[in-house]
């Protein structure tokens, strides 16, 4: 059995496909990238059991990551359940269109697991743009085990769709939409969006 391609044709941009410049008011390289909601799963500030990432913006269109495997992450035992590993490169993928201060959703994520992540171990995650088409904001990352040169885990591809911040109001649940709107980390991030679309 050959190994599938990866990543497929659906995550590759065309190789003509543009990099945009970096938004002059992206978070500065070296800059902590702040939680846009602080019960979000992958990088919620107040969420108990969740990823709790860290991510830092990079010197051009990339963001790195850091993610502590606790026991509220294993599915077999001692190990990183692969849904949940998923989510921290979704998550870190997603935090590259503060760079370009384009609100977006997941359109498509591929996600090639290459060796398992243990409980208590630190996961490095890498993501960069590599292409823009449209509304299509192409991405790829690399998660390399307990150093950013450690060894590689897990890699992952995707595609955000770029959209209006009335998505969310449109989409969202009202309570959820309402309790948002009392915390600063997501008024800042909707104005920005709104002034810098």
């Amino acid at each position: 059995m050959t190994e599938p391609t990866f990543p497929s044709a659906a995550t590759t941009p065309p190789s003509d496909a543009p990099l945009p410049p970096r938004h002059p008011d992206a978070p500065a390289p070296g800059s902590a990238i702040a939680s846009h909601y602080h019960l979000c799963f992958g990088c919620g500030v107040d969420h108990e059991t969740g990823l709790h990432l860290e991510m830092t913006a990079g010197q051009g269109l990339d963001v790195l990551a850091r993610f502590e495997v606790t026991q509220h992450h294993q599915g077999a035992p001692g190990l990183a359940h692969g849904g949940v590993l998923a989510t921290a490169f979704d998550e870190t993928m997603s935090a590259l269109n503060w760079l370009l201060y384009r609100p977006a959703v997941t359109g498509r994520l591929e996600v090639d697991f290459r060796r398992p992540v243990p409980v208590g171990s630190e996961l490095f995650v890498l993501a960069e743009v590599v292409g823009v088409v449209g509304r299509k904001i192409f991405a790829r990352a690399e998660g390399r085990l307990d150093d950013a040169d450690g060894p590689l885990a897990v890699r992952a591809a995707a595609v955000f769709i770029a959209v209006p911040m009335e998505h969310f109001e449109k989409h969202g649940r009202r309570e959820d939409l309402d309790h948002a709107a009392t915390r600063t980390e997501v008024l800042d991030s909707t104005v920005l969006f709104e002034v810098n679309p």
